[in-house]
This record gives structure tokens, C-alpha cells and sequence, in this order.
């Protein structure tokens, strides 16, 4: 699967995508714009080092159901980590990669034709 990672792999499995929309481009349009928003809407909260751990957890949790969705395996795993280290209640949940991979998608979603 592809990871979005700096040696120029795909942040998005464009395959893992159209299976989950059946190869329906306008559909594969609107999963990714949901997806864009989730992810604008819970990476601020879920680095919100204030917010309760069981919280932040469930803002993983959902980042991770999300990123599996539209095939972001790297924001999957990255955030899957995160949930795990946050219900473990293991500290300092270092997000830095986490956000970078969410920005990676981010961008090439921005940059996606219909």
C-alpha cells in the first residue's frame, strides 16, 4: 500500500479508494472531501495536550476509521499509534509525523481530479 511519504509515494491508495467507492469518481470525491474535513477538524483537538486522554483517543480512533476509508495507510497507522499510546495513557503523544502525513493528504487531495 502506499504511505505518502517523502520518497514520493501516494498519501492516497487511489486502488483502496476505488474499492471503497466502487470506481465512482464523484463519490471518490465526496469520501475525500469528508475526509479532508475530518482531518482539519480533529488534528487541533486531538494535539490538544489538555484534552483527556480517553478523548483524544477517540479522535485517533476516528481519524484512523477515516484514513482507512479513503486509503491513507500512513495517516491510518500514524494515528492508529496514537490511539494506542493515548489508551495506554503513555505520555506525550508525539504527533509531528502524524501531521505531516495528514498534510501530505491533504495536498494531494487538493490536487486530485474529480
Amino acid at each position: 500500500m502506499s504511505q505518502g511519504t517523502s520518497r514520493g509515494m501516494q498519501a492516497i491508495d487511489r486502488a483502496a479508494l476505488d474499492v471503497q467507492t466502487g470506481g465512482d469518481a464523484e463519490l471518490a470525491r465526496e469520501v475525500l472531501d469528508l475526509f479532508a474535513g475530518q482531518c482539519r477538524s480533529i488534528l487541533p483537538r486531538l494535539a490538544d495536550a489538555a484534552a483527556a486522554p480517553e478523548r483524544r483517543a477517540d479522535l485517533a480512533h476516528t481519524l484512523k476509521g477515516s484514513a482507512a476509508g479513503v486509503g491513507a495507510e500512513r495517516v491510518r497507522a500514524l494515528a492508529d499509534a496514537a490511539e494506542a499510546r493515548l489508551r495506554a495513557d503513555d505520555g506525550p503523544v508525539p504527533l509531528d509525523d502524524l501531521a505531516a502525513a495528514v498534510a501530505a493528504a491533504l495536498a494531494e487531495i487538493g490536487t486530485a481530479q474529480p
